[in-house]
């Protein structure tokens, strides 16, 4: 009878690891790791001398620049804003709140042509928000403030629902015994529930910059396309794809991947480290 409980509580519903874990290699296989090692091989179609001159010249540098910082720009804003947002549908009821909660991931059901538009049409000099701003001097489109508005709409679902569930999770009786000992408000947010919430606040983060990094169709319009000034790097690569110049098109992705890996790998390494620090 021993052997037998034993032998029931090892049974899972799902099937063995051996072949769980080779259907999970070969989906990633297909989806994943085969084009991305296209990519790399349509890359080596060009001499060192050609892939230093794409990637060194003023046009790539500067798209480079513009790409990455207003996706971390964009991502800060979220991470900020979304963090609100997140205790204000976490920790309050009121009339409405199911639909604020809904509207949280709007931007995942809108097409992102049709947000760049909406966007482009709201700032415009005839717009809603536009004709306000623009007679203060603050012209959001066709400049780079333009593509971090794009990027923090398209971003802040990833960070609400990075933290939304930390927060629900949180036992409130850590925060009146924190209260109960003099600790004020400040106090308790930053001693008690930021240390939990900081590795979802990481997380959420990462997901904002990433998808800021590779977004394209919510930009095209509000950016302007000026080379030097509001061109991103995915927009580039799409010139150069109406161009046929496909291996150019490979070494730019390649290379904005390649950055974006190392950039969210050191995000993931600190993540890792809080969480050790914390934990000590």
């Amino acid at each position: 009878m021993p052997a037998l409980s034993a032998a029931t509580r090892k049974r899972s519903v799902l099937p063995g690891f051996g072949l769980t874990m080779g259907f999970t290699l070969l989906y990633l296989s297909l989806i994943i790791l085969i084009p991305l090692s296209m990519l790399f091989l349509r890359t080596l179609e060009l001499t060192w001398t050609q892939f230093w001159n794409i990637m060194l010249s003023p046009r790539t540098i500067a798209s480079f620049k513009v790409s990455f910082e207003t996706s971390f720009a964009a991502a800060v804003v979220d991470l900020v804003f979304g963090s609100v947002v997140a205790w204000v549908l976490v920790r309050y009821h009121f009339a409405g709140r199911e639909l604020m909660d809904a509207l949280v991931d709007l931007p995942f059901a809108l097409p992102t042509a049709v947000a760049g538009i909406v966007l482009t049409t709201l700032f415009s000099p005839n717009g809603w928000l536009g004709r306000f701003l623009i007679p203060l001097g603050v012209n959001v489109n066709y400049t780079p403030l333009g593509i971090t508005v794009a990027l923090t709409f398209i971003g802040l679902p990833f960070v609400v629902r990075s933290i939304q569930p930390v927060l629900s999770e949180i036992d409130r009786s850590h925060e009146e015994a924190a209260a109960s000992i003099g600790a004020n408000r400040w106090q308790t947010v930053l001693h008690v529930i930021l240390p939990e919430i900081w590795p979802a606040m990481v997380s959420g983060f990462t997901l904002a910059f990433a998808r800021a990094l590779g977004e394209y169709g919510s930009i095209v319009f509000i950016s302007g396309n000026i080379p030097l000034k509001t061109e991103i790097t995915t927009l580039l690569i799409v010139g150069r794809l109406e161009n046929y110049d496909y291996a150019g098109a490979t070494a730019l992705a390649f290379t904005m991947l390649l950055l974006s890996f190392l950039l969210l790998f050191l995000i993931n390494f600190l993540q890792s480290k809080g969480k050790k620090h914390s934990a000590a």
